[in-house]
């Protein structure tokens, strides 16, 4: 897929609190043709059963669900991280979950998300860190960075909390810091599906 002259195969999305209303507000502006698969770990407790997928299935033209181990990824899919797995990208390009130890104290971690979608994806994926009251994400950004991808930080204005996206643009790493009332439609320019 060329968008903009830069052709990207899949965007990763972390968000903590205020995250539901961001995600719903960026999914909702996108166009029905939107078609790169976009993967999400939103904080939630990992006691709670998962009802995100249910939550985002009628905000957007993509298929919503909640990742299996060991799927491919597939264009036009948003797969959620399921509460209590570590969400990643393999080297087949296949998802994988993972109950290894929380990382920033939360599993699903937005760190390992974006770190091993980097390591696959390289300078073909968009990394957007949304609202969150930790520090989760800002590393995996800045990985998605050095091997040549697209970041963009929701503005600390348009965020419900400040702490994740202040720590991502401290990383000096990103390309765009955007007010959450724009993400989606600057997701529909740069990728013409």
């Amino acid at each position: 897929m060329n968008c903009n002259g830069t052709h990207y195969r899949a965007v990763v999305i972390g968000a903590s609190a205020g995250g539901l209303a961001a995600v719903e507000k960026v999914l909702s502006q996108l166009k029905a043709s939107f078609c790169l698969p976009i993967l999400l770990v939103q904080h939630i407790s990992p006691h709670t059963q998962s009802y995100l997928a249910t939550h985002f299935e009628d905000k957007c033209a993509l298929t919503v669900k909640e990742a299996d181990d060991k799927e491919p990824i597939k264009r036009g899919y948003f797969y959620i991280a399921p509460p209590n797995y570590h969400l990643l990208v393999e080297y087949d390009g296949c998802v994988a979950l993972s109950i290894d130890p929380p990382v920033n104290f939360s599993r699903p971690s937005i760190d390992v998300l974006f770190e091993s979608a980097a390591d696959y994806f390289g300078k073909e994926l968009i990394g957007i860190v949304l609202t969150g009251a930790n520090s989760d994400g800002a590393l995996g950004l800045k990985k998605i960075k050095e091997h040549g991808g697209l970041t963009v930080v929701q503005t600390i204005e348009t965020s419900e909390a400040q702490a994740m996206p202040a720590a991502a643009i401290q990383t000096g790493c990103v390309d765009h810091i955007l007010s959450l009332e724009v993400i989606g439609d600057f997701l529909n320019e740069i990728c013409e599906c």
